[in-house]
């Protein structure tokens, strides 16, 4: 059978395999689209919204569509909180084999460089397309120790993590692009996923398995939120970013009775690092740089500006 060959395309854009490779373009639809380059094809995603384009039972996502249906088992109803049906928007053209990953900080044999980003993908389309919800089943509603709390069922989760699958790639792609906004939203909504699974699914093993990967997440939002306060001129921010970061992986770690971990962990590390180089970037208070006068003046015997920044200093105390 013949098909639409692609390899003009990709003899135009060459794949390299030590950098992520990621471009925006412009659709035959008029609209913004991300491609990122793999070694065997090009995996292309929306701007916003569910990466492939959908919008499952008329939701942005699987993940709106269970927090909906949550909402309405605490609230003790059976409606269904599917909007009225839409046509659903045409998937993106799958180019490139197939091989779909998890979502994990690393490719299958790389560990994310010092971007945050892993240094390739392993997928060649719309990861996703093997989900559990061509019209998904209502949440279980069987409670356990959380009463009155609807449970999600194990295919419930698997859709998630492979819907969360495609927002991992969205926002590895956008890290590289420096659209530091676009990071800081799609991997605040892969954590909501890893709360909603922990919280809510009914199998033990579905409330684990996405907690090992709340320390990259972790990582990448937090690089993302300190150098988009770095890109204006807000060191401070950027500080304040890293620090709340490094207290949740710490929380983490305890949670999951691992606390000699936070100090071993990769993660930890890299926004060590990042603190470590921001520090000197900080905004000096006035005292101290009367201080470091002072002592200049001192040590150069310049007595009587010695004497002018005391009594700077004096008035400042005052």
């Amino acid at each position: 059978m013949r098909g639409a060959d692609i390899s003009k395309i990709l003899e135009a854009w060459s794949y390299n395999p030590d950098q992520i490779n990621a471009r925006r373009i412009i659709a035959d639809d008029g609209d913004e689209r991300i491609q990122v380059r793999l070694d065997l094809g090009i995996l292309q995603m929306h701007i916003t919204g569910r990466p492939d384009g959908t919008r499952p039972m008329g939701f942005e996502s699987l993940l709106e569509y269970f927090e909906a249906k949550l909402d309405d088992a605490r609230e003790g109803g059976g409606k269904d909180p599917r909007p009225p049906r839409r046509p659903e928007t045409q998937r993106p053209e799958k180019q490139g084999p197939e091989n779909p990953t998890r979502e994990t900080g690393e490719s299958p044999s790389d560990e994310p460089d010092d971007d945050g980003t892993a240094d390739s993908e392993a997928v060649g389309h719309g990861v996703g397309d093997t989900e559990h919800h061509p019209d998904a089943e209502p949440i279980s509603g069987s409670d356990d120790a959380k009463e009155g709390t609807a449970r999600l069922s194990s295919d419930d989760c698997q859709s998630l993590r492979e819907e969360a699958v495609q927002y991992y790639h969205r926002y590895v792609a956008m890290m590289a692009l420096g659209d530091y906004y676009a990071v800081i939203r799609d991997t605040t909504r892969n954590l909501r996923v890893l709360d909603l699974c922990r919280d809510h699914a009914e199998d033990e093993s579905d409330r684990e398995f996405l907690e090992q990967f709340r320390p990259y997440i972790l990582m990448v939002r937090a690089r993302a939120l300190a150098s988009q306060a770095i890109t204006d001129n807000e060191p401070k921010a950027a500080l304040h970013a890293i620090d709340e970061a490094l207290e949740a992986l710490k929380s983490h770690f305890e949670m999951e009775d691992e606390p000699n971990a936070f100090d071993m962990s990769g993660e930890v590390q890299m926004l060590r690092s990042m603190r470590d180089s921001l520090v000197p970037k900080l905004p000096i208070s006035p005292m101290a740089e009367l201080r470091a006068r002072l002592a200049k003046a001192i040590e150069t015997e310049n007595y009587e500006l010695a004497a002018i920044l005391r009594d700077e200093m004096k008035q400042m105390k005052e």
